[in-house]
């Protein structure tokens, strides 16, 4: 039983393919195994249901973060452009949840932006490193993003799996208890 689960089989982030029991027979050799033999296969699929539940978080607020990266690096861009043609940047901006403004910057000075980097930490970069920090961070965010939905795609078809696997294993123990409770009837009535 142990040799089914040490499987060498993983995708490129360690991740342990799910073994597919076709034969419980072949499987489970003694009746008395089954509960041992189950549990593994339950513990198995809570170990897929957990990492699924962690990839999807991630996959989540990388969903948020990148769209926010993208308009900073967009806006960084714009700032950078002005400042080649030599003319202001005239901007709306928001000052809290209902109320804009508008702004003109001038690019005539050397540029810096600030970025938020994390908790709570602000730095201030000049444009054309603030340009290549937020590319950096956005085909990291990217990738990370991509690497996390195929994660979670081989979780769901593992999860999938041993879900099939604990349904034969079922059914398989609830045949074999009626198969013995109607061994057991038939020998009681041989004895009357």
């Amino acid at each position: 039983m142990d040799s089914l689960f040490n499987s060498t089989n993983t995708n490129p982030r360690g991740i342990p393919e799910a073994p597919f029991v076709e034969k419980v027979e072949d499987f489970i050799k003694d009746p008395n195994d089954f509960d041992l033999c189950f549990n593994k296969f339950q513990e198995r699929l809570s170990k897929y249901k957990y990492m699924q539940e962690s990839k999807v978080v991630t996959v989540k607020q990388l969903k948020q973060k990148i769209p926010d990266i993208e308009n900073t690096l967009s806006m960084c861009r714009a700032l950078e452009t002005k400042k080649e043609n030599g003319s202001n940047l005239e901007t709306n901006y928001q000052l809290n949840e209902t109320l804009y403004t508008t702004a003109e910057i001038d690019t005539s000075k050397a540029l810096e932006v600030g970025l938020w980097l994390g908790a709570d930490v602000m730095l201030e970069y000049p444009i054309d490193e603030a340009i290549e920090l937020l590319s950096g961070k956005l085909g990291d965010a990217k990738k990370t993003l991509e690497t996390n939905q195929e994660d979670v795609e081989f979780l769901r078809e593992n999860i999938t799996t041993m879900e099939v696997n604990c349904a034969r294993l079922y059914n398989w123990d609830v045949e074999k208890r009626q198969e013995l409770k109607r061994a057991q009837q038939g020998t009681e009535k041989l004895k009357i």
